[in-house]
């Protein structure tokens, strides 16, 4: 990784922009904000390269308008974001823009990108409706071949098909489809499917917002005849969600809703607007039930009689006037976040037979989706039925762990040749999938998984010499995929899937390592900030749903942790300040309901070190800690945003709460009331104790790993401090061992049987006992994959320093250990890509980094030899773009400039019991 300059010509030695995006999106079609924010990332070839100045320029790609903002040459700024500052941008078009910078040399380079707006400010935005079927007119629901707890949960049978025929004289210049739905929503134009989007529009709490996207769909229209068609289903707004299934779903609503707004540029200048009025029509479609919980069920006949229902002058009748059911557009919103897509395709490994007509086919790993089948063979009204599991028992699917989701999906064949089936409005998590009265020999060819999840960017990849930990790291990022799904659920097999905030506030920092999450939480936060109550407290998940509570310590917490950490991560300083009175709301709300200091009131259902094993951590110690930990982020926050009051008052509260906690729970020899490993971690962590304290309590923390055999004890709150905590401490051995471990508990023992996701618990499956209670034991569920932060950003060394943000100042401390030899990360910062990494042999560790344009770094290299430090060859301190920054205890500092940079130098292994 050392600079390479060969064949570079002016542009790539020259501080480059690339990724070029508008509110965390590379090119949106629906931006509604009044002051968009442009970013964009910088490469460059050549060392020590800095950006010095920038320019942005905007304009409407409509003909004859002229330039909308140009910002002039300005100098580069700090942040990471430029807000729009121009005339005010048209609903529905399309703007270009362009953003140049200029290096410290004086050389420029540019890139160029676009996004479209959306429908504020939309002349005809007003006259859409929400429409759908008439429950007056529909049968009621549910079909008779499946039991009376997977009956469909609106007053319909099944998803509506709905449409409307319109004429044009001309085809359009240009053509905008916007669209959402109370429900779910698929849409066809002439024939074809618009978009690739699936189980649009996603969830959210939809008496705040209903989201809608846009698609550019000029190519689709054409002078004469055309037909705009939606297919409807219940999805989360009147389907089973959560797990009070037994309810019969309509958390929302009774039955789906659609609206949509075609916008067509003609070529005369004229705009007309096409919406969901009276003049729509709806029928049955081809699909008896479809529920996200239970599954779907598709007639093949139907289908196939249905054929062409959204081609123009189509021949399908049947169809009647739709139901306008209300005209309120006041919750309508654009979508701010990435969509959720099919993205990828998994092969199955294996098809065994269970007995006639009965099937197993195994997919290799634990994924989020759904199947895909073709069939063969079949008679007309042969139905084939998929039943999903995440594993098996005695060779079946095990199905128990679902509680009451049937996750069935179900095809009656039209007959008459291949058939193919996959179902639209419903999604499972497995790994196996249990097919039934398929006829015949099934060629695994014909059956194939397809992977969905929210399309967050890709960010990031650690590697290391150790497959064990290759694969644990493999098992994270699919539960991430499979789990951050519209909002960040808990796992995807039962009948829950709900979004808890403590599971997305510890895992907020792995995640945003391996995918560019920015845009997906900040999604997901006017739902967290909707269910705070006039007293201050969140509530557990969100959207609310099934538990209505206040919300439990570190669980009502993420509404601080998050927007904080996206404020770390992305530099988003407009979500901070978005949030901050909802943060400040919650620690008043601890404080005024515990004025001793100790948080052991209004702790909603306080879950404690939730999933823990063999220790039972107090739960007033780790509730204290979090009161002290938010007061602490919340006083950072005001101190970011300017407000020097509020800095002053939360530094000073959770100062008090720290003497508050160490006077109740900690002795003079550094013990922790409850001697957990999780009470030290949390005390350690959060720097609640004095520097004597601290010191002991390591110890104590490390002695309790040591007598254990290297082994943890930590739930949820506990385990992404772990292995951080040893190692800050100068256990890095220790965190290594666990991390290596294979004895039950640990990481390497559910990959030992057979692993392929993060699994709820511990405990999920021994030898011993089986499986664990079926009430909750997901095999897929991100949490306890925390640990992956730690992975990136010690074990690689790639991290940020604690009063840096968005990367503008590296901290790159790569630690080798445990039986690795070689370890490294690469990271999509928003200033670019940053990457470090290190390997070990013969004693000399060679450490490579890069530290991307508009950033610094400082390198920790472990080694007591200054002189045999060499970059490229030469001594450190003859380097270009190295400066020295002294020594730390167990090795040097260098300072670096942008750039690659490879250092060897002979390793010092620290010792095994450096903790004071």
């Amino acid at each position: 990784m050392t600079q390479d300059t060969s064949g570079a010509d002016a542009t790539g030695n020259a501080v480059e922009p690339y990724a070029l995006a508008v509110e965390q999106r590379e090119r949106p079609r629906e931006v509604d904000d009044r002051e968009p924010r442009f970013s964009w990332r910088l490469r460059s070839r050549r060392r020590g390269a800095a950006p010095a100045a920038f320019r942005v320029e905007v304009h409407e790609s409509a003909p004859g308008h002229a330039p909308v903002w140009d910002t002039g040459q300005l100098p580069y700024p700090a942040e990471v974001f430029v807000p729009y500052g121009g005339a005010t941008l048209r609903p529905a078009a399309t703007y270009r823009w362009r953003v140049t910078v200029w290096d410290d040399t004086g050389a420029a380079a540019e890139a160029e990108s676009w996004f479209e707006t959306g429908l504020r400010g939309l002349d005809g935005f007003d006259g859409a409706a929400w429409i759908g079927a008439d429950p007056l007119l529909a049968p009621e629901a549910g079909p008779p071949t499946v039991s009376d707890r997977s009956r469909a949960t609106s007053s319909l049978a099944g998803p509506r098909l709905l449409r409307r025929a319109f004429r044009l004289d001309e085809a359009p210049r240009r053509a905008r489809l916007f669209a959402t739905a109370r429900g779910l929503y698929e849409l066809h134009l002439n024939g074809v499917r618009v978009g690739d989007e699936e189980l649009a529009p996603g969830w959210t709490e939809y008496a705040l917002r209903t989201l809608y996207r846009g698609h550019d769909v000029t190519g689709l229209l054409a002078a004469g005849p055309n037909t705009l068609g939606a297919v409807l289903g219940d999805g989360w707004f009147c389907g089973y969600v959560g797990f009070d299934a037994l309810r019969g779903g309509r958390h929302y609503g009774a039955a789906p809703r659609l609206a949509a707004w075609l916008v067509l540029d003609m070529p005369d200048g004229g705009r007309t607007v096409l919406t969901t009025d009276g003049r729509w029509e709806e029928r049955p479609g081809d699909t008896q039930y479809a529920d996200l919980l239970m599954g779907e069920h598709v007639d093949g006949a139907a289908r196939r009689a249905l054929s062409g229902w959204a081609a123009p002058e189509g021949g399908v009748g049947g169809f009647r006037p739709v139901l306008v059911a209300d005209r309120d557009l006041s919750t309508v919103r654009a979508e701010t976040g990435p969509p959720v897509r099919v993205l990828r395709e998994v092969a199955p490994v294996g098809v065994s037979s269970l007995g006639p007509g009965q099937l197993v086919v195994d997919f290799g790993e634990n994924l989020v989706g759904r199947v895909r089948l073709t069939v063969r063979g079949a008679g007309a009204g042969d139905t084939v039925t998929l039943r999903h599991a995440e594993v098996l028992e005695g060779g079946e699917p095990y199905t128990e762990n679902l509680r009451r989701a049937e996750a069935t999906d179900r095809y009656t064949a039209r007959g008459g040749g291949p058939e193919v089936f996959e179902p639209r409005f419903t999604v499972h998590g497995f790994r196996y999938a249990e097919v039934s009265g398929y006829p015949g020999d099934l060629d695994p060819a014909d059956i194939t998984a397809r992977v969905l999840g929210s399309d967050t960017p890709e960010a990031g990849e650690f590697a290391c010499s150790d497959a064990l930990v290759g694969r644990l790291q493999g098992n994270i990022v699919r539960g991430q995929r499979g789990n951050f799904l519209s909002v960040p659920t808990d796992c995807p097999q039962r009948d829950e899937r709900l979004g808890w905030l403590a599971d997305a506030q510890i895992f907020a920092p792995t995640a945003s390592r391996n995918r560019d999450v920015s845009a997906f939480f900040a999604r997901w936060l006017p739902d967290v900030l909707h269910g705070q109550d006039e007293d201050g407290a969140f509530r557990d998940v969100a959207p609310l749903l099934s538990t209505y509570r206040e919300a439990a310590p570190a669980w009502g917490d993420a509404g601080v942790i998050i927007p904080w950490h996206l404020y770390r991560a992305y530099g988003d300083l407009r979500a901070l300040e978005c949030c901050f009175p909802a943060m400040a709301a919650w620690v008043e709300h601890i404080h005024r309901h515990n004025p001793d200091l100790l948080w052991t009131r209004r702790t909603g259902n306080n879950y404690g070190d939730w999933l823990q094993v063999d220790a039972e951590t107090r739960k007033d110690v780790l509730a204290t800690a979090y009161f002290a930990h938010s007061c602490d982020l919340v006083a950072r926050a005001a101190e970011v945003l300017g407000r020097a009051g509020d800095a002053e008052r939360f530094h000073a509260l959770r100062g008090r709460v720290a003497a508050a906690f160490r006077e109740a729970y900690v002795d003079g020899r550094g013990r922790v009331a409850g001697e957990t490993q999780t009470g030290y971690l949390v005390a350690l962590a959060f720097g609640l104790l004095t520097e004597e304290l601290a010191g002991r309590a390591a110890a104590r923390l490390a002695a309790d790993v040591e007598a254990r055999g290297n082994r943890l004890t930590t739930g949820f709150a506990g385990v992404a401090l772990l292995c951080p905590v040893l190692t800050e401490c100068g256990r890095a051995d220790l965190a290594y061992a666990l991390l290596h471990q294979t004895a039950y508990p640990s990481w390497g023992f559910s990959l030992l049987h057979g692993a392929t996701t993060i699994w709820e618990r511990w405990d999920g499956w021994t030898p011993e006992g089986g499986f664990q209670a079926p009430e909750m034991n997901s095999f897929n569920h991100y949490s306890l994959g925390s640990v992956g932060d730690w992975l990136y950003g010690r074990v690689a060394g790639l991290d940020q320093d604690p009063a840096s943000s968005a990367y503008r100042r590296l901290l790159l401390r790569p630690t080798p250990g445990g039986l690795l030899t070689s370890a490294s990360a690469r990271q999509e910062t928003p200033r670019g890509e940053a990457a470090c990494g290190w390997s070990l042999a013969d004693g000399t560790l060679t450490v490579e980094v890069r530290v991307p344009p508009g950033s610094e770094a400082t390198l920790e290299l472990p080694t007591d030899e200054t002189e045999s430090v060499h970059e490229g060859g030469l001594p450190w301190a003859a380097a270009g773009g190295v400066a020295g920054l002294g020594t730390y205890p167990g090795g040097i500092r260098v300072a670096l400039r942008s750039g690659r940079y490879a250092f060897t130098a002979r390793y010092a292994a620290p010792g095994a019991n450096d903790v004071a």
